[in-house]
Order: C-alpha cells, then structure tokens, then sequence
C-alpha cells in the first residue's frame, strides 16, 4: 500500500482540525437530518418543484445516454460500480456546466435561491439500485434532495442518515448531513429521481473562513479536476450526438 506524500497528509490533517470546528461553530446544530424550517428558502424551492419536474422529463427523453456517477467522479467507484446510479449536473463543486444549465434554465434559477450552493444535479436510482453505507469526504457542506420521481414511500425506496430512515416525497424537500453515514436504496421495479444539492453549511467565525478557504482549495485537488475533465469529455459526447441527431431529421 501506498504511503500518502508528506502534503497529503499535511492536508489531511488540515481538513480533520476544521472538521471539528465545523461541529463546534455550526449555526444550525449537528443533526443527521434537519428540520426544514431550520431553512426559510426550503419552501420556496418546494413550490416550484413542478417546474424542476417538467425539465427533468425532457432530460430523461435521453436517459440510456446519461453518465453514471462514477464515470465523472472516480471518488465514488468505491460505493457504485454499477450503471444504477446516474447524473445530470448544473454544477459541480461550484463549477459551472453551461450546456447542461441552457436545458434547465428555471431549475438553474431556483437553485440560486439556496444559499452557499455548491453542487446541482440530477440524481437517478435505476431499478434495483442500492448504495452502500458510506459517509461524505467533509463536514463544510450540507445536501439537500428534492424529490421529483418518487414511485412509493415505503422501505422498498428510502435512504438512512446515522439511524434515521426516511422517505422522499414528490416536492418535498430532504436536508441531511452527508458526513454521517447513509446509504440508499430503491428496490422498486421504476426510477427514482431527486435533485440533489450540496450547499454550504451556516458556520460562525473563525469556522466559516476557513470552511470558505477549503471549499475554494477544493478545486485543484486531482479527484475534482479529474471529475470536471471526465464531465467535458462526456458532455462534448452528449450534445454532439444530439446535433447529430438534429442533422439527421
């Protein structure tokens, strides 16, 4: 096994201190799912969900050509080695997709009404998908989910955060802790959808500079860039088949 370099594991360290700041100097406590009133623009986001819906439709149109997760983030090939699990991203660890964006112009306006937001996509359980227990890489961002395409609420399609089981509901919107440990599932014979949101997490001064200077390193670590190269690559594949396509009619 590989040794970690010196500054890897300088970094490491770096990361773990302002983890535990994070704890210390939340704004909004440490539970491993929130209350939504804990955030006012929750309801905003849940009442245009319709609209979110109806963009999604047009996305999964061409859903045998979308990107499994783990083809644009190899973070993840741990948890998701299957085709279960795919994406459609707005945007990435703050950097942006244009073409993706111009196909969902009022989902890409209501996520803007979330503060700190970090990541936007779509995220999509195929039949029979299960992802394993796992925790997110850091404390600094909270995730939201919005449910779009939910076939039932039942133990047959639900996520566990630490030792709560919840449900997704249609236009409803889902706020945990990722750093806890979750997994998800969707043992249903239809697709799950929600959107899925990283978004900064309220902090207090010193934690939420150095959150801020963390979120901002983030970028040239080689997994992110890694991901944003794999995500160009696909997107050049994606929108050329479809002027292809467009050529051909």
């Amino acid at each position: 096994m590989v040794r970690p370099s010196l500054l890897t594991r300088l970094f490491m360290a770096v990361v773990a201190w302002v983890e535990r700041l994070n704890v210390k100097y939340s704004k909004v406590g440490n539970p491993p799912v929130y209350d939504n009133a804990t955030f006012p623009w929750a309801a905003e986001i849940e009442r245009e969900w319709k609209l979110i819906r109806a963009e999604l439709d047009q996305v999964l149109t061409r859903r045998e050509d979308l990107p499994t997760f783990q083809s644009i983030s190899t973070d993840v090939q741990s948890i998701s080695k299957d085709a279960g699990w795919k994406t459609f991203f707005l945007v990435g660890f703050g950097v942006k997709s244009e073409r993706n964006i111009a196909q969902c112009p009022e989902t890409w306006r209501i996520v803007q009404k979330i503060p700190g937001l970090k990541t936007a996509m779509f995220s999509i359980f195929e039949p029979g998908k299960h992802l394993p227990p796992h925790r997110g890489p850091y404390n600094g961002v909270l995730r939201l989910h919005l449910g779009l395409i939910v076939p039932e609420a039942s133990d047959r399609l639900a996520i566990r955060v630490c030792d709560q089981v919840c449900h997704w509901q249609e236009g409803k919107v889902l706020v945990f802790d990722d750093a806890y440990e979750h997994e998800a599932w969707n043992h249903t014979d239809q697709v799950r959808v929600v959107l899925f949101v990283d978004f900064v997490k309220p902090l207090r001064f010193p934690a939420n500079v150095l959150n801020w200077l963390l979120m901002n390193l983030a970028i040239f670590t080689p997994f992110i860039r890694e991901g944003m190269d794999n995500h160009k690559e696909w997107e050049k594949r994606f929108y050329a088949e479809a002027e292809a396509l467009r050529n051909r009619v």
